[in-house]
Formats: structure tokens, sequence, C-alpha cells
């Protein structure tokens, strides 16, 4: 395989039209570059040049070689870079996964800002549920997830990192006669129609409620029609029932729907950084820039007085 340093007195001999010059502008002996090309020639199996009197001139073969690797020291220096940035987290691609309880609308501060630090790193993002997050994220299908808490099962190859607490609030048709109340307890809803339900096999936003509500002594009720994922809001506001959501979730709804929040200290809904063991620096940039965003967002947050 020709070398680096054989391609670059190549082209440098083709350019300067002759050994002599082209020793000359490399700063190296004739006799060595001339043995460096009967080397190159004999890995080729072609002749390169036409040995003239005035100088050298490139055989057919040789000015097909010279259009082929003519620009293959750029490619790697440029390859080099890549691959400098790739290391430092500055490029590549990053797989995001988030739950449709961390909706999208709350990541983007973090998002706008790796642009700004990482311009070259490009952000593929997907929606999954805790649970197949933690899968993905272990099978390296995925680089970092949000995850909301809690989950079910957990694996040694995903590693998780807590996010502030978000507060809960009631989701409530805009004509319900709580929708006026400036706060409400988690029993003050036990005889209400919930339109989410738990999942058996899942963790996340709908297991921390019935959590909370079995805590104070009943199931949640179930309305008509229900929905683990953001159209839940969709139901509330066309009258199937309540929902309980975190203060983030606020960003989907749509019109026909109060919020009130929940006055129980308890009343918070958890969520987490999922990473692989060994995140790579692309995943450990954006893991840093949301744990400073969303920490500051929750703090912001706890600030307002329910």
């Amino acid at each position: 395989m020709p070398t680096l340093r054989q391609i670059r007195y190549f082209l440098a001999i083709g350019a300067q039209g002759g050994f002599t010059p082209a020793a000359a502008a490399l700063h190296v002996a004739q006799p060595a570059l001339s043995r460096q090309m009967a080397l190159l020639e004999d890995e080729l199996g072609f002749a390169l040049f036409v040995r003239e009197a005035r100088g050298v001139s490139l055989t057919p073969a040789g000015r097909q070689f010279r259009d082929r690797v003519i620009n293959i020291e750029q490619s790697l220096q440029t390859a080099i870079e890549d691959g400098r940035q790739v290391s430092r987290g500055e490029a590549g691609v990053l797989r995001l996964l988030h739950s449709s309880s961390l909706p999208l609308e709350g990541l983007l501060p973090s998002i706008r800002q790796f642009h700004d630090r990482a311009p070259s790193a490009r952000i593929d993002i997907d929606r999954l549920s805790s649970e197949q997050q933690l899968v993905e994220i272990a099978e390296g299908k995925a680089d970092i997830g949000f995850i909301r808490l809690p989950v079910l099962r957990r694996t040694d190859d995903v590693a998780l990192r807590h996010l502030a607490a978000e507060r809960l609030l009631v989701a409530l048709p805009s004509r319900h006669p709580m929708a006026v109340a400036p706060a409400l307890a988690i029993a003050d809803l036990a005889e209400e129609r919930f339109v989410s339900a738990v999942h058996r096999e899942r963790g996340g936003l709908a297991r921390c409620v019935t959590d909370l509500c079995l805590k104070r002594g009943f199931v949640p009720r179930l309305g008509p029609a229900i929905s683990r994922k953001t159209s839940m809001l969709t139901l509330v506001a066309a009258g199937f029932g309540i929902a309980v959501i975190p203060e983030g979730m606020q960003k989907l709804a749509t019109p026909g729907i109060d919020f009130v929040p929940l006055s129980d200290g308890d009343a918070v809904a958890a969520s987490a950084l999922a990473l692989p063991a060994a995140p790579l620096p692309l995943a450990e940039l954006f893991a840093s820039i949301a744990e400073g965003t969303l920490g500051n967002a929750a703090h912001a947050a706890k600030t307002h007085d329910f």
C-alpha cells in the first residue's frame, strides 16, 4: 500500500515537472526521492512517469492516479479533524429519546444550547416509553434518554441521573366545578374519572399518579376513554375526565382545559436522564447541558406560590 509520503512526493514531482525541482521544494535529497518513486511504481505495478531530457511527464496511468489521489491529504486532514471533534463531543449524531410526559418543548432550551456548543453535531430525536428507552440504550441503539420515574426494570448497562422533580397539576375541563379552586388535594379526586391508566409492564407518570392515589386509600376511577400518551389532554378538554400531569405538560394543552395545582407535599413527578454506563462524549455534553437547564427550570417552578 502506498504511503502518504510517497503520494506527497509523487504529486510534487508531477506539479514541478521533474525530480530536481521537486526535491528542492520538498527539502529532500534527489536520490531519496527517486528511490521512493521506484518503490511506489513497483508497488502499483505500472509506470507513473515518462523520463524526458528536460524533466518528466505523467504517463496516462500516472495522470489517472494523480486525479484520484490529489485530494487524499486534505481528506485525511478532514478525517482527523472530524475524529477530534467527535472525541471532544463536538460532532457526530446524538440519538436522543424522551417519554411523552417529558415533551420535546421542555427540552428545546437544552437542544439550542447543545447546538451552540456543538454546531457540527446532529440530534436524532424519538419518543418512547421510559421502559423501552432503557432497552434501547442498553442495546446501544440510543445515546441518551429522558425518562419519567418510576421504572419497573433496571439494568447495570444504563445509569440514571435524577433531575429536579416537577410539581403535579390537575387538568380539568374548563366547566368542571373544581376548575375554579386555587388548589386541590389528591384526596379531592377520589370520585373523579381519570383519562389515564397504569400499564401493567411500565412505570412512568401513570404509575406515579396511581401510587399517590393508593396512599390516600383509593384507586383512580377510569373514564369512558383513556390514553397513556399526551392525547389524554385532548380527552380532558372533551369532557371525558381529568388527568394529573407535571407542570411541563401544560405546554401541550388544548383550549377547554384549566389547571389547578395539587397542594400535597409529595405531589411531584420525578424524572431522570438515562445514559449508557460509558456514555459517548456527545451524550455527556448534552447531559451536562440538560442537567443545568432542566434543573434551573425546575427550581424556578418551585418558587411559585401554590
